[in-house]
Parts: structure tokens; C-alpha cells; sequence
């Protein structure tokens, strides 16, 4: 096998675990107000994601990093023509970290539920634009004859990039609603379990009209295996959630994503990007690549590291496996309290 086609496979798979790791992150960022009615309900639904959120991100670095290293070509025209987009992700990622760190640093309702407000914010962003952005990937953008992405900011919200950011933003809120039916009890596990309810059917309709366009119009025949394992996935994601089968539902919703970023993926190839100003200005794993020599040594770098943190990623979510409740949650105490300013009368 190439070593082009092994590592646009590996970049498939950096991306599939950033976004069924991160996306649960999302989708429980965005339900926080939605499952937690109080201070503590929030907590609870932070402390589910408070050992693994950062750990999570480092799929996206990766693949960003491999991208760079593997396919430069790819890097730069994907980078320079989705500028703004990815700005709004890199600040908003940014943003929800610093959100998540400081809201608990003062001890002050109001100072909590401003900085809760940035948390599901920064979360709905990137939930929306990294389905706009794959989208994008794979209907094409304008590229010229020296790979230069052509467009605008404009070209890139079209009707079927949007349906893509609608599906990632489904997909996602799925995902977060039923890692917290996993991982919590009492009263957020209740809300959450009314959201997964919820949120199964409408991302299983979003993603099939989604998964369907995308074949017909920019797939080839062996993709539909990957959409039809997407919506078997997506129907035991909705029949096992119901169940109260939260393990086996999160699972099912795990392989949908899986399933999404192969429908992508196998779209693409052999182009990374391909160009609707002329086929032939088409980036492809063989004029976007690195040399032989520079995949050689990532590769043996990649067998030699990639173990050791798939084995720590491990560790680190069978030590934090529990459930949470309120009960867990201590009052706040030992902090400094923030008198907020006054409204001065005129």
C-alpha cells in the first residue's frame, strides 16, 4: 500500500476520534442549561467531561499536525480558503476553555452562569462549522491552477454545506444527551434522558437526508455500505436509548459518526479537495503529499506513539468511569466572592 493512501487513512481516523470524543464534549456543553436547572445540575454535567474534555482536543492537533506533515499542499489551501471559519473554531475552543477553567474561580452566581452562557456558545459554534466545513470538502470550493482557494467567506454557506452543519449539530447534541444518560443519575440524568429521546429521531432524519445527497451526488457505490451501516446505527441508537440502554445507544451513536467520516472520506479519494473551477486544479494525495521519505519517518513515529496514547486515553476514561448525581457535587466554599457592580442611576 502507498504510503499517500495510508496516511489519508490515518488522518480518516484521527478525524473519526475527534469528532466521536469531542463531539459528546459538544453536545454536553450545549445541553448544560437544557439538564441543569441549578448550579450543582451544571457541575455534574462538567464533571462528566472535566477529566477528558482536553484530552479529547488532542485528536484535533493530531490531525491538524499530521495534515501539515503528510499533505502540505492540502494544509495550506484548506487553511487559506477556510480562514475565517476556522478562526471562529480555533477562538471558540479557546473560549470554552477558559470558560470551563474560570467559572468556579469566584463565588458568585452570577459570574457561574455568564461564564455557563460561553460554555454552550463556544460549543454550538464548531458543532455547526465543522460540518460546514467537511461539507464543503467534499461538494468542492474553488480552487485555481496554483491551488488557491478562489471564494469567499459566501461561497462556503450553500444549502448543502449547511444541511452538513445541521447534521453534526443533531449528531452531536445525540451523542452529549446520551453520554449524560450514561454517566449521571438523579435529576440531570432524567433531563438528559428526555433530550435523548428527543434528539435520536431528528438526528437520524438530518443525517439520512445528509448521508443520501451526499451519495447520489459526490459518491461513489461502495460508500452506501457506510451509509447503511449509519442508519442501522442510528435506529439502535433511538430503539436502545429508549430502552434505557445508554452503553449500547452511545455505542450505536459512536458508529453513525464512524460511519459519517467514511461516507466523507471515501467521497473524497483520491482528491482531498477537489476543485469545482476545473477538475484538473484538484488537490489530490498524490500532488498534495510530502515525500516519501518525510511519510516514512511520521510512520514509524506514528507506530511507536499512537499506542501509548490510545492506552492512556483508555486509562484515564475507566478511572473517571463513574456516575454522577448532585449528591457528589460539594457546596462552594473557600472561594472569594465577586460583588458585581451596581447600576449607577442617572
Amino acid at each position: 500500500m502507498e504510503l499517500t493512501l495510508v496516511w489519508f487513512i490515518l488522518i480518516a481516523i484521527l478525524w473519526t476520534g475527534y469528532l466521536v470524543l469531542e463531539g459528546f464534549d459538544f453536545g454536553v456543553a450545549m445541553l448544560l442549561e437544557k439538564v441543569g436547572k441549578g448550579d450543582k445540575g451544571r457541575r455534574v454535567a462538567l464533571n462528566t467531561i472535566g477529566p477528558v474534555w482536553d484530552g479529547n482536543e488532542v485528536w484535533l492537533l493530531t490531525a491538524g499536525g499530521a495534515t501539515f506533515a503528510a499533505f502540505p499542499e492540502w494544509y495550506a489551501t484548506l487553511f487559506s480558503g477556510f480562514y475565517l471559519p476556522l478562526l471562529l473554531i480555533l477562538v471558540a475552543l479557546i473560549v470554552r476553555a477558559c470558560a470551563i477553567e474560570w467559572r468556579g474561580k469566584i463565588n458568585n452566581d452570577v459570574w457561574r452562569q455568564r461564564w455557563d452562557w460561553v460554555i454552550m456558545g463556544s460549543a454550538w459554534i464548531p458543532s455547526i462549522l465543522w460540518g460546514v466545513a467537511f461539507a464543503n470538502i467534499v461538494r468542492g470550493v474553488p480552487i485555481d491552477e496554483s491551488f488557491t482557494y478562489t471564494g469567499s467567506f459566501w461561497t462556503l454557506l450553500n444549502p448543502y454545506a449547511l444541511l452538513g452543519g445541521a447534521t453534526t449539530l443533531a449528531l452531536f447534541l445525540s451523542h452529549g444527551a446520551i453520554f449524560l444518560s450514561l454517566k449521571t443519575s438523579g435529576e440531570v440524568h432524567e433531563r438528559a434522558r428526555a433530550v435523548a429521546k428527543t434528539m435520536a429521531p431528528i438526528a437520524l432524519v438530518i443525517a439520512a437526508v445528509f448521508a443520501i445527497w451526499t451519495q447520489i451526488a459526490y459518491s461513489v457505490a461502495w460508500t452506501w455500505a457506510a451509509v447503511a451501516v449509519a442508519a442501522v446505527a442510528l435506529v439502535l441508537t433511538w430503539v436502545w436509548g429508549n430502552a434505557g440502554s445508554y452503553g449500547k445507544a452511545f455505542a450505536a451513536n459512536a458508529v453513525a459518526i464512524v460511519g459519517a467520516v467514511v461516507l466523507i472520506f471515501g467521497s473524497l479519494y483520491p482528491d482531498v479537495m477537489p476543485s469545482t473551477t476545473d477538475p484538473a486544479f484538484s488537490l489530490t494525495v498524490d500532488n498534495a503529499s510530502s515525500t516519501d521519505y518525510t511519510l516514512t519517518v511520521m510512520t514509524w513515529v506514528a507506530v511507536i506513539f499512537v499506542p501509548i496514547v490510545l492506552l492512556y486515553q483508555g486509562w484515564s476514561y475507566w478511572v473517571f468511569r463513574r456516575r454522577l448525581s448532585t449528591d457528589h457535587i460539594p457546596e462552594h466554599g473557600g472561594l472569594p466572592t465577586l460583588r458585581m457592580p451596581k447600576k449607577v442611576s442617572q
